[in-house]
């Protein structure tokens, strides 16, 4: 069951400032799962396997009020990725089917199995 993610960042937020120009931001794709957090891969095939448990996406903060922060994530299940340990990348989503590939990785360079895939993809 291979999955193409296509992912569009849902949460956005505009402000004006007194120059009446407009400022945009965004919120990242974050999952905690276990003791990680793990950011979306964008455009990678991969394959979804067996069911891992629960993982938890963070209320969108990118207003930075409080009010936001204390607010509850929402519950997804994560799966496990073929080929790949869960310590480095899992898939979420509501089905094995229906799935997102996020990676645990800091910094803008991916875990090298992540890149295998983009690589084959």
């Amino acid at each position: 069951m291979a999955a193409i993610l296509v992912l569009a960042v849902a949460c956005t937020a505009e402000s004006s400032g007194d120059g009446g120009g407009e400022q945009a931001e965004s919120c990242a794709y974050l999952v905690h799962y276990q003791d990680r957090t793990y950011q979306d891969v964008a455009n990678v095939e991969f394959t979804a396997g067996k069911e891992l448990g629960s993982a938890t996406l963070p209320p969108c903060d990118d207003t930075g009020g409080q009010e936001d922060a204390e607010q509850a994530g929402e519950t997804t299940t994560a799966y496990k990725v073929d080929g790949i340990s869960p310590d480095v990348a899992v898939a979420v989503g509501d089905s094995p089917d229906d799935t997102v590939l996020v990676a645990a990785y800091s910094g803008s360079e991916l875990p090298p199995e992540v890149q295998k895939l983009i690589d084959r993809s």
